[in-house]
């Protein structure tokens, strides 16, 4: 499973790509504003700290609108993934740009159904919302099976990329069920290192050790 960091801080980025647990980024409007930065500039940063794909989203709502758009984003890096919106527009967009070489990522996905949809139109990403699907009582992981039930059952070549990811279990269904990646912040990537019997083990090890009164360096 990829592992995509839904943040646009750069100084979270390079902390995950120093670990080692970074395959690619994922913005939106709301996570550039929450920078305070011009949204062209944090993008551009970004693509030049990872190397996978870095998920830039539109903001018109009409197909020509996406379009101009697009143009513009895509021309920042090569490895810029232009994010759509599940609707009519969005996926029209999405068959042209990846008819065109672009990846695409289709967000906001809540059915099985669109996620049918997006591939069909030759999405690279679809990115179904686990979290705000269980906020409004459904099941996100269940949403998340059934997607890839259809795509391999027609070996549609769209990655199920997992966003709306509120704690580490999600992350673990997720990987179980076998999505393609996910996306989650910095600190949801973080907590998937917490275990009470790893600090424990941690501070006996260390105990133990102190008592012997040697050193290693």
């Amino acid at each position: 499973m990829k592992f995509f960091a839904d943040t646009a801080e750069i100084s979270e980025i390079r902390e995950l790509a120093a670990e080692g647990l970074l395959d690619g980024v994922t913005t939106n409007p709301s996570l550039v504003h929450k920078s305070g930065r011009n949204f062209l500039e944090v993008v551009k940063e970004i693509a030049g700290v990872v190397s996978g794909p870095v998920s830039a989203e539109v903001v018109a709502l009409d197909y020509d609108g996406m379009m101009r758009e697009a143009e513009v984003l895509r021309k920042i890096a090569g490895n810029i993934a232009i994010k759509v919106p599940l609707t009519p527009a969005g996926l029209k967009a999405c068959k042209a740009l990846t008819g065109d070489g672009t990846m695409v990522n289709v967000t906001l996905c809540f059915s099985a159904a669109q996620a049918l949809l997006a591939a069909k139109a030759g999405a690279t990403f679809i990115s179904p919302f686990v979290g705000r699907h269980d906020d409004v009582g459904f099941d996100g992981m269940a949403l998340i099976a059934d997607i890839r039930l259809i795509y391999d059952n027609y070996d549609f070549p769209t990655q199920i990329l997992v966003a709306s990811v509120r704690h580490p279990m999600h992350v673990v269904e997720a990987a179980k069920i076998g999505a393609d990646v996910m996306t989650a912040p910095p600190k949801i990537i973080h907590q998937l290192f917490k275990h009470p019997l790893t600090d424990a083990g941690i501070a006996s090890f260390l105990k133990d050790w102190e008592a012997t009164g040697q050193k290693i360096l």
